[in-house]
């Protein structure tokens, strides 16, 4: 099933990519996918399985990146604060908020 939908919001996005006007403000790693398989690069197999595998991994890879940034963050607390200060020029005295 969800073979069969990669394939289905791949399509979609090859049909958004032949009407847009400027490919540069739809240009994406899907886009790029779309474009070597069209130059014979990669196959629609191909395209297909790396979208799923993006789909699937970037959720566990970013965590885990995540997690040992902030591990970083905290061994080393001269960054912490350089940081901080970077934080605080560009959003000021504003409540941070997710």
């Amino acid at each position: 099933d969800l073979k069969g939908a990669m394939e289905i919001l791949i399509e979609q996005k090859r049909q958004k990519l032949s009407t847009v006007e400027k490919l540069d403000e739809h240009m994406d790693f899907a886009s790029q996918l779309i474009f070597a398989q069209n130059r014979g690069d990669l196959t629609a197999e191909n395209v297909n399985q790396c979208v799923l595998e993006m789909m699937i991994a970037a959720p566990d890879t970013l965590s885990v990146t995540l997690f040992f940034m902030l591990i970083l963050i905290a061994e080393h607390p001269t960054v912490e604060e350089e940081m901080m200060r970077e934080i605080e020029s560009v959003v000021g005295k504003q409540e941070l908020q997710s």
